[in-house]
């Protein structure tokens, strides 16, 4: 063993971290014949032997050492004398060793992980309320839900296209019913913390950022089944079309051509009349504990799906007529791609302008069909998914937005 500035290093982050469990044990620990085992002398010691013995390279010895820790933390449990008999201490005790021995190969980990257990450990009394109290039974099982379908079903689903399926590719369908789920839970989450008015427009202006299609649909699944949100689920829908205007001058400036400037007055208004929009329907919200409101779902998963099918049949719709129709041009081939996603379009042509391969003129209109087309997209996202009642309001907001761009660019876009 080489006694250098790192070997330093790992025996004082292994005591950093038998010292920071140990302390939040011994404050747990109690008093008399039935206190716990172990405290912050017991933690330090156990977490620098892990570090000592893997300091001295011998794998023999670090392992008998664990055998050693793991025994003493069996025959603990066995002498426990206490009502209600746990294990958090016994296994925090070799968790620590563990974290010892990991402080000598990767010290950044051992040291996060240390403040994960040390921050878990005392953080029993809130988790303990939330999972028996503030998580409902139908909230637990829609969080089974997600996560299943995020972390089991999406990693097996084939990443290609399949041509029976005209060419959509399932990893893509089933990633945007995540994404719809995941607005959704994470739209009851807003609404539970903020309040209807506050919560659904916050998460329809963060949602919107990654889809404001799957977020006006999310939107109007929520409106369908409590009909007392509709109001502030319109103004979360507005307001993720503030989220679409915001993304596209974001690309225009990390394209960064002067000429891509043209842009910016007509995707400003847009944006301009979103939020306008977005804050009326904001004020004619129901208030933070308005009358009548009741908790809904988190999502649906029925819902969902359909939603994802709807918009693989319009993207296989549009692959299908690009493919008879051959070569499009660049303005048809925008309007057609716009229907599935303005941002990659916009910024294809953006780039083009900006290589000199695309006449300014015809990139404003390019990302303006795109805009416009993707307007369309997401009426019929909010007619299907919200219906009739939520899907007008939306979409005469989303029509007045698609208006303005194209009026502020009659007026002052052409002559840019």
């Amino acid at each position: 063993m080489t006694f250098d500035d790192g070997t330093l290093t790992s025996l004082a982050l292994a005591l950093g971290i038998g010292l920071l469990i140990g302390v939040e044990r011994e404050r747990r620990k109690g008093q008399g014949p039935t206190r716990q085992f172990a405290g912050v002398r017991s933690f330090t010691l156990v977490a620098l032997l892990g570090a000592g013995t893997q300091l001295l390279g011998q794998v023999w010895l670090t392992a008998l050492a664990g055998v050693l820790v793991a025994a003493l933390v069996v025959v603990a449990y066995w002498r426990d004398r206490s009502a209600d008999p746990g294990v958090t201490t016994e296994i925090a005790l070799f968790l620590t060793f563990v974290l010892g021995v990991l402080s000598v190969p990767h010290p950044e980990i051992a040291a996060g992980a240390g403040v994960v257990v040390a921050g878990l450990l005392a953080a029993r009394g809130p988790l303990q309320q939330f999972a028996t109290h503030t998580l409902s039974e139908q909230e637990l099982r829609n969080a089974l839900v997600l996560a299943a379908a995020a972390l089991v079903v999406l990693p097996l689903t084939p990443d290609q296209a399949w041509p029976w399926l005209g060419g959509v590719n399932p990893r893509q369908l089933w990633q945007l019913v995540v994404l719809i789920l995941a607005v959704q839970a994470a739209g009851d989450l807003a609404l539970r913390l903020l309040g209807p008015r506050l919560g659904l427009a916050l998460s329809g202006l963060i949602s919107g950022l990654i889809s404001s299609t799957a977020t006006i649909a999310a939107l109007g699944v929520r409106s369908r089944e409590q009909p007392e949100l509709r109001t502030a689920c319109v103004a979360g829908a507005w307001f993720s079309t503030v989220s679409t205007s915001l993304m596209l001058l974001g690309l225009a400036f990390l394209i960064g051509d002067q000429s891509l400037l043209r842009i910016l007055p007509f995707i400003g208004v847009t944006l301009l009349t979103a939020a306008l929009l977005g804050a009326l329907a904001y004020r004619r919200s129901p208030p933070r504990h308005g009358p009548g409101l009741t908790q809904g779902r988190a999502f649906n998963l029925r819902q969902a799906l359909l939603l994802a099918l709807l918009f693989a049949a319009l993207a296989a719709g549009v692959a299908w007529l690009q493919e008879t129709l051959g070569s499009l041009a660049t303005l048809g081939a925008a309007t057609l791609a716009g229907l599935a996603d303005a941002h990659a379009t916009s910024s294809a042509a953006m780039a083009l302008a900006a290589r000199g391969e695309l006449s300014p003129t015809t990139m404003q209109l390019a990302v303006l069909l795109a805009f416009s087309s993707n307007t369309v997209a997401k009426m019929v996202a909010a007619y299907a998914a919200g219906g009739r009642a939520y899907g007008w309001r939306v979409s005469a907001g989303l029509a007045l937005v698609a208006l303005s761009a194209w009026g502020s660019w009659w007026l002052w876009g052409r002559s840019g």
